[in-house]
């Protein structure tokens, strides 16, 4: 049996190093494999799912329907966000990490094995329905998890950095999901449509195998753990002996409902940026701009790879000048992009194409992205943290990430001339909501932290 050595001075500084790479690493390396199926959904759905699971006719019409689907997904994620969320609070962070794994991976494999409208109708749409909704929960519980686990962990001058590392593997999962489209789209549309697609959707499941095994390693966050043992809220000075799921959302929505409305808004804004840049722009240039699969995907891809670059930079920035300034600039930068991110996109060129993709997907959207983790959970206390992000940050993405790209898309297909006018003017008034309600910041109220 081995036998512990005692702890020497410097021996806690080394373990708490070794505590934040491990949550570092579990964060990345989670939020990849859960946003790689998440986004190999989008993908599909704007290129593949309106010919394989609903009746031929009009394709614009069955992308629209295929949209449909995307979005149904985002509905089922208040849901999720709210009783994971309260989970996260009631039995801890670690455990819901875990949880998540299991609802993503066997609903995106099981979308990899449906057939198709040709061989049995109808309930070929209806069951990819409900399948999208179950990996709309597990994608729902999932960032949030991950994003207040990393701020937990992390010392109080690194929580900008810490909190980004979810936004990595965000765009890792982007840049997965990206490359195996355009990887995929290189074999010909005909095979992209017959049974290329289920290739990447059944292969998640190895994916998912080695999600579980680094998250079940993790320990809890420090600062849940210390205060669940003390009982007692720090911030409100609140007994949290009766912490469950009912407690954890009466008190979020009694006492720390300011936050809740700045997150959702906040997330509700650049979500609607988020969605339209990459999912919106997919099913445009295909449809209206002969764009093919392959070079569009290809232009999400080279974005994943700049925002993996400068995230971390982008978290480090909030540890210097705070992450409500870093998500206030990517505001007004998203919003200034929107003016030559669709004319860019209207050329149908390829180098104009990546250009519009590059800078907006792989620049001003993640500055956005790596501040989110440390901004919100600075919104709440550690009793009610993980459920008021949880239930503000879904109920925002539901209303904007599955019905910004849809009523993108249903605007241009309405113009006569497929003006995209109309989508700019989404975009900007989104990016104006994220500049707007980062000047409600609670983070002052709820502790001293820069962060």
């Amino acid at each position: 049996m081995r036998t512990r050595l005692p702890t020497m001075p410097g021996s806690a500084a080394a373990d708490d190093r070794v505590r934040q790479r491990r949550m570092a690493a579990a964060a990345v390396i989670g939020t990849t494999v859960e946003w790689y199926d998440f986004y190999l959904y989008a993908s599909m759905a704007s290129i593949v799912f309106g010919t394989v699971f609903f009746p031929s006719g009009d394709s614009k019409i069955a992308t629209l329907q295929s949209f449909a689907t995307f979005a149904v997904g985002f509905l089922a994620r208040p849901l999720s966000g709210v009783v994971f969320g309260a989970l996260g609070d009631s039995i801890g962070r670690k455990k819901v990490l875990v949880l998540t794994f299991v609802l993503m991976g066997v609903s995106t494999a099981l979308i990899g094995l449906l057939p198709g409208y040709a061989q049995i109708g109808v309930w070929a749409p209806v069951l990819l329905v409900v399948l999208r909704i179950v990996q709309g929960i597990g994608a729902g519980a999932e960032f949030a998890s991950a994003s207040v686990a990393s701020y937990e962990h992390a010392d109080t001058g690194r929580r900008g950095i810490m909190g980004s590392w979810p936004a990595v593997g965000m765009n890792l999962g982007l840049l997965l999901a990206s490359a195996t489209t355009a990887l995929l789209g290189a074999f010909g549309d005909d095979f992209l449509v017959s049974v290329g697609w289920r290739i990447p959707f059944i292969a998640s499941l190895a994916l998912v195998a080695v999600g579980i095994w680094v998250r079940s390693a993790l320990p809890e966050t420090p600062q849940y753990a210390a205060e669940k043992g003390s009982g007692l809220d720090a911030a409100h000075g609140r007994s949290t002996t009766r912490r469950g799921i009912t407690f954890s959302l009466v008190e979020v929505f009694r006492r720390d409902w300011r936050g809740l409305l700045v997150v959702m808004f906040v997330c509700l804004g650049y979500s609607s940026v988020s969605y339209t840049f990459k999912t919106f722009s997919l099913a445009y240039l295909t449809e209206y701009q002969g764009v093919s699969a392959s070079t569009s995907s290809l232009g999400v891809t080279f974005a994943g790879m700049v925002a993996i670059i400068v995230i971390p930079f982008f978290g480090r920035a909030c540890d210097r000048w705070s992450s409500k300034w870093v998500l206030r600039i990517g505001g007004i930068l998203s919003g200034l992009w929107a003016f030559a991110f669709l004319p860019l996109l209207a050329t149908g060129e390829k180098w104009s194409v990546w250009i519009a993709l590059i800078v907006g997907t792989g620049l001003v959207v993640p500055m956005m992205f790596a501040a989110q983790g440390a901004f919100f959970s600075r919104q709440f206390p550690v009793s009610t943290r993980s459920s008021g992000v949880g239930t503000a940050r879904e109920l925002g993405t539901a209303i904007a990430g599955g019905g910004a790209p849809m009523l993108a898309l249903a605007l241009v297909t309405w113009s006569s001339d497929h003006s995209t006018t109309g989508v700019t003017v989404l975009l900007v008034a989104a990016a104006l909501v994220v500049v707007i309600m980062t000047f409600g910041d609670q983070g002052r109220k709820i502790s001293a932290e820069k962060n």
